[in-house]
């Protein structure tokens, strides 16, 4: 209960440039099926095709261990850029625009609704 309510608060404190104020974790725990395929969250999580998504929101860019990034992604984390909801909003809505280079081959979610859910949900994941 804590932590969706630690979510909660801190998806309503982050300004919202694109970014739902309200996400909801349970919604985005069907959304985030979209990428099962190549992310995993959880206590025994492992990586695929992508990083382990545990502890994401809020963390350093491309330091998820175990997990061999792009060039491009390793460059777009020398910028010192963390993963805010904000700025996972801007990568999920257009991943391949945001880090040109990334080696995530998903399209991108479109809809604003979705993107706030899957970041509530990540949220809800600590390493």
């Amino acid at each position: 209960m804590f932590k969706r309510v630690f979510v909660a608060a801190l998806l309503l404190s982050v300004p919202a440039h694109g970014v739902m104020a309200e996400g909801d974790p349970a919604k985005g725990e069907r959304v985030f099926k979209k990428c099962q395929a190549c992310h995993a969250v959880g206590e025994d999580a492992k990586a695929k095709t992508g990083p382990v998504l545990n502890g994401i929101v809020g963390s350093e860019v491309a330091a998820s261990e175990g997990y061999s990034y792009s060039p491009a992604m390793q460059e777009f984390a020398e910028t010192g850029v963390t993963w805010t909801v904000e700025e996972l909003d801007a990568f999920l809505a257009k991943p391949r625009e945001h880090v040109s280079g990334t080696k995530m081959s998903f399209a991108g979610l479109r809809k604003e609704q979705e993107r706030a859910d899957v970041i509530a949900y990540l949220g809800t994941f600590t390493k």
